[in-house]
């Protein structure tokens, strides 16, 4: 099955996807899907109001408001590679604020503070149950299934000190969507091709199976140190190919478009805005 949360006149609405056609569901956006209990695929399966394409509609942040938004770096030997670092021996985690996130056509707000803003491209997983000090098997269970999210980086913040929270979090930067692909209809086990453009110029390629910690075994770390609850995303890392591991390196301006696919999920199509003090 496959999610959305759309903007609609009357406010935000999850709907589940059939073909183009959004159906209408009795919640306000899919993290509230979620969090309404373990039988949330039973009831988001049938019914629902029958709202029409799905392209006459805009996307807002597929969770508008998770819980945690967690992130992990250096997760593609790729990418460590690129950034001039050895490959870790436990995953690399920081946050993200909600108010981070955009839609999959929103603009992504270029901080006026910074010259020096990144595209990363990342498949994200979405938590469906609360779980803790998660087995395995227990970890696979735990997540409802994958969406894109664009890492969008502000690198010299990000640098300034050993920690990346300050980089990563500037308001309206974080296309998340376009969809929640449940694990029944794309098993994030597979290998899929991740792909970064910019104004049409292929920026990052990549593949899932290429991953030093996949998604189950982030779970299962994560879930050792906090509960994770129904709507948080655990964005899961970038391939190579990022502006800042470039010679020379090279940034995103105002005006250009950034296209963030991943195989089976979709993509996300944002363009750049620089914002004003």
């Amino acid at each position: 099955m496959r999610f959305a949360t759309l903007r609609t006149t009357e406010g935000l609405r999850a709907v589940r996807i059939e073909e183009d056609e959004a159906f209408g569901l009795d919640f306000a956006d899919v993290g509230a899907l979620l969090a309404s209990g373990p039988r949330w695929r039973q009831v988001a399966a049938v019914g629902g109001t029958t709202l029409g394409s799905l392209d006459a509609y805009d996307l807002g942040p597929l969770v508008p408001l998770p819980r945690k938004i967690i992130c992990v770096g250096l997760n593609y030997a790729s990418h460590i590679q690129e950034m001039g670092r050895e490959l870790p021996a436990h995953p690399t985690i920081f946050a993200k604020y909600a108010r981070a996130l955009i839609g999959a056509r929103d603009p992504i707000m270029l901080p006026a503070v910074s010259d020096k803003v990144d595209w990363e491209v990342e498949l994200a997983v979405v938590v469906g149950q609360p779980v803790r000090r998660a087995d395995e098997a227990a970890a696979r269970d735990a997540i409802a299934g994958s969406t894109i999210l664009n890492d969008v980086s502000v690198r010299d913040w990000q640098f300034r000190t050993n920690q990346f929270l300050q980089g990563k979090t500037f308001e309206s930067t974080t296309p998340l969507g376009p969809t929640l692909v449940t694990t029944d209809e794309i098993d994030f086990a597979d290998g899929l091709e991740v792909r970064c453009e910019v104004d049409g110029e292929t920026m990052q390629t990549g593949n899932t199976s290429d991953l030093l910690f996949p998604p189950v075994e982030l779970v299962r770390y994560l879930s050792t140190i906090f509960t994770l609850d129904p709507g948080d995303i655990i964005a899961t890392g970038t391939p190579s190919g990022v502006g800042a591991g470039r010679t020379p390196e090279v940034y995103l301006r105002s005006g250009q478009t950034v296209r963030t696919t991943i195989e089976g999920l979709g993509e996300l199509v944002n363009k750049c805005v620089k914002d004003e003090l």
